[in-house]
This record gives C-alpha cells, structure tokens and sequence, in this order.
C-alpha cells in the first residue's frame, strides 16, 4: 500500500559501503556510474537501482502545521508555515460532548493522536485516507484529566502531560503503559509537549511569567532551559528541529520563538492545540 513515507531524519543508518548513496544525493551519484563502475559493483546493483526508485520516497518533504482552531473542532487545519495556500481539512470524528485536549502528529505513519475528554480515550486518524484508523484508552491516565502529547516517531513512544505532576505518561503506539517519567527541576504539570527528533530531546512548556521550556533527555534530565521573553497561557507546543523554533498556541495566533525565547513572528490563525511535522510524497508499507 502507498501511504507517505517518513521524513529521511527517521532513517537507520546506512553501512558504510552505501552512504554515498543517501538520499539527498543518490541520483547524481547513480549519474556518475560508469558501465565499468557498476559491473565491478555489481552485487551490490540492485540495491543500488532500489535505493534510486525509493530516493524520492525519502526526502523530507515540507513542514506542515496541524491546528485544531477549539477545543471542540469538526475538522483539523493542515497548512504549510508561510504557505498562501487554503488550509485542507482532517476530520476529527468528535461525538457529541467529546472535547479535544491534545494533538500530536507521527510523520512516520502519517497519523494524527487526537487526545480527548471526558475520559482517556486517544483516537488516530489516517490524515492521507481521513478516516479513524483505531481508537484506544490509556489506563494510567485519569478519566477527567486532559493535556498535551507528543509522539516520538523512532518507536511510536507516546509522551502525555500528566495533568497533576511535574511528569509524562509514557506509553507504546497503541497506549500500552509503559512507565511515569519524572522531570528533573520541575515542580508543576507541563502545559505542552514537543519532541525534538534530531537530537531525542523531550521539549516541555512550563507557561506563566516568564513562561520557560525546558529540554529534557530522555530518561528526564535536565538539558537546557529557554525563558520566554513575554508570558503565555499557551496549552500546546511544537517544534521545528531545523529551523530551531517553537510553535505555541494562542486565543487568537500561533507565537513562533526562537531556541533563544525570543518572540519571532505570528501566524494569524487560532489554533486551541498544534503540532508540526515534515511529510515526503510516498511511504511504502
């Protein structure tokens, strides 16, 4: 089945013999084999013609930005940060009195975690196919409480805010509980989650006055601390490993930071919760 692939960042490593080969520059490199060059490697050919017809596959595609504009939206917003375009919507399949309290995006299944209340109830969507592909409870999390999630694309590891300690609800892809972990120096519930997927750090909002984020190894340490330069009562975090910014939301704008705190820009669009994530042109499983 065609589905979108997983941005290149999320890629084992290659073996040596093949890392000329990545992504970004299998096609000049496969340009510049000669009929000599290929016969002398030839055990190694179809790997090599396998690599070219996948290579479109596996570089990173655009960066999206998913928002849910209320807490009890009919549909996402899909947008490209800078992009004119209109905003595609996903459905969000909310019953009646079901309210959303958390979003995160997987760019390796292509799935949307939509965390929910009343209850402990996590619906994923299918964002190319927009249907509901399962929906799971999470013993460990308490049926009136609510927050923010983030998903670690490398294992499908699921980090929930815990809605009464300084701590995240960590469970498997299917919301198997896994263990409470415990973050270092904090001392109030996180407001918002983000994963950092090119260094495995855990990004964790802490709002008030300065509001602060705060970088966490995976076993919970501390790493680093951002301050904020103006407050916010944001619910919800994400993070663009590359350009280095934080999205958070607002009543009435997405607020982009810089790593240093420092306010950048706004996005004119109200989003009650938000995630980002690169997506590429084809998936193959």
């Amino acid at each position: 089945m065609l589905v979108p692939l997983i941005n290149a960042i999320f890629m084992p490593r290659l073996p040596r013999l093949l890392i000329p080969m990545t992504t970004r520059n299998l096609f000049p490199a496969v340009g510049r084999l000669s009929c000599r060059r290929l016969r002398s490697h030839a055990p190694l050919a179809p790997i090599i013609l396998a690599l070219a017809f996948l290579s479109g596959c596996a570089t990173p595609g655009p960066l999206h930005l998913y928002t849910a504009p209320s807490t009890q939206p009919a549909a996402l917003l899909d947008t490209a940060p800078g992009s004119p375009a209109v905003p595609v919507d996903i459905p969000t399949f909310l019953a009646p009195g079901e309210t959303l309290t958390g979003l995160a995006y997987d760019p390796f299944t292509d799935h949307l975690f939509l965390r929910l209340a009343p209850g402990n109830v996590i619906r994923v969507v299918d964002r190319p196919a927009r249907a509901i592909k399962r929906t799971f409870t999470v013993a460990t999390l308490p049926a009136t409480g609510g927050g923010d999630l983030a998903v670690r694309p490398r294992d499908g590891r699921i980090f929930f805010a815990h809605p009464s300690e300084p701590a995240l609800v960590v469970t498997d892809r299917f919301g198997r509980a896994e263990r409470i972990l415990r973050l270092a120096t904090l001392t109030t519930p996180p407001t918002g989650v983000a994963y950092d997927s090119v260094r495995n750090q855990l990004l964790v909002l802490n709002p008030g006055d300065p509001a602060r984020i705060t970088a966490h190894a995976p076993d919970g340490d501390l790493i680093a601390t951002m301050i904020l330069d103006r407050p916010t009562a944001a619910t919800g975090l994400a993070y663009d490993p590359l350009a280095q910014e934080f999205y958070l939301t607002t009543t009435t704008s997405v607020a982009i930071f810089a790593i240093s705190g420092h306010s950048l820009r706004t996005l004119p669009q109200p989003a009650a919760f938000l995630d980002l994530g690169p997506r590429s042109l084809l998936r193959l499983f």
